[in-house]
């Protein structure tokens, strides 16, 4: 087969990617490692994630956009998907740093924009591509492993079905970020392992801002990392996605400042 241009894995190994909410306690996950390694065995697969919390389509699309640039160019495949068996349309996506497979449910264009911005994109049709028959409920399976399979393999990501318009993809609200003259207020948009809080402003809002602050009316350190802070202090510092965050020294911020995805925080000077 003669690699198109959209071919995901070029000379070397092909790889993919598989972030879902599917959990670990049953089979989805291995099951969609199955329909790939029997289409395409030489594939590497890499597990992002599989813990996203059930039906979090902003925590999944937050996860998959600042994981995806560090991947190798590859297929990506992200399942988060309460619409599963509706109207929504299962799309793969081509951009300069590889291609996105999922649901058209605002999960995937962050992540194309984090990988150079959308250059063409499909709606997955093709029942050639598809399992022979397909499940209403566990699409994972029946169809974005079997077109990620075969993207990686090369075949032309034109042949998946028909083309869509970039501008008609669905993409999620966008998070709110208010400046202020004293600081800000952003939207929580992600909560990590660890209870830190990643707000969805970029980090450059925290420049010129003192060395003490107030996190939703809580002091905190104004710091580099976690270790600017006492211990069991919250400290406010750029995150490694570039994103302003709330951490507590030895704790959890979210804990302590009881917010999660969603609610609006307040970072400003003290007066």
């Amino acid at each position: 087969m003669t690699p198109a241009p959209e071919r995901a894995g070029g000379d070397g190994p092909a790889w993919i990617s598989l972030t879902t909410d599917y959990g670990l306690a049953d089979g989805f996950v291995a099951a969609c490692h199955g329909v790939i390694a029997r289409l395409a065995p030489a594939a590497r697969v890499i597990d992002v994630t599989h813990l996203v919390p059930p039906a979090d389509v902003r925590r999944g699309a937050a996860v998959l956009a600042q994981t995806v640039p560090y991947l190798p160019v590859g297929v990506h495949v992200a399942v988060v998907d309460p619409g599963v068996g509706t109207v929504r349309r299962g799309i793969a996506l081509a951009t300069p740093g590889g291609l996105l497979v999922g649901p058209d449910n605002g999960l995937l264009p962050d992540a194309a924009e984090a990988l150079g911005g959308v250059t063409a994109a499909v709606e997955l049709t093709n029942p050639r591509w598809l399992a022979p028959e397909v499940s209403r409920t566990f699409h994972g399976r029946d169809v974005f492993a079997p077109v990620a399979a075969r993207l990686a393999l090369g075949a032309p990501l034109a042949d998946a079905g028909p083309a869509v318009d970039p501008a008609t993809l669905v993409r999620l609200p966008e998070p709110v970020v208010r400046p202020a003259p004293d600081g800000f207020t952003a939207e929580v948009l992600t909560v990590d392992h660890f209870g830190n809080v990643q707000l969805a402003a970029p980090g450059d809002l925290l420049a010129g801002l003192p060395a003490r602050l107030l996190v939703a009316g809580r002091p905190a350190a104004h710091g580099r990392t976690f270790g600017d802070a006492a211990a069991g202090e919250l400290v406010v510092y750029v995150d490694s996605a570039g994103l302003v965050a709330a951490a507590v020294n030895g704790g959890r911020a979210a804990d302590v400042l009881a917010v999660g995805p969603g609610d609006p925080v307040a970072v400003t000077a003290p007066s």
